[in-house]
């Protein structure tokens, strides 16, 4: 089994305004009305925040890129 790395961190932080600009927080905001939700914002150390989005059945999976487009093929891995 593997070590959470978030220490207490919350998937989604209460102060989400604080990790999404306004292109993402404006995409996100539209692709809910979708059925997609925020599932959880990765915030490595010394890299830039990505922000990880699911539809509703939870079979595919994106990213908010940082000028607000929603990216389906965005080449990360997550644990099961």
């Amino acid at each position: 089994m593997s070590e959470d790395k978030r220490k207490g961190d919350k998937p989604v932080p209460d102060d989400i305004k604080n990790y999404l600009n306004q292109a993402q927080l404006g995409e996100l905001h539209k692709i809910e009305g979708f059925g997609w939700k925020l599932v959880f914002v990765r915030r490595p150390l010394f890299q830039e925040t990505v922000v990880v989005v699911t539809d509703a059945g939870g079979g595919s999976i994106g990213v908010l890129e940082e000028d607000g487009r929603l990216n389906l093929d965005p080449g990360i891995e997550t644990r099961a």
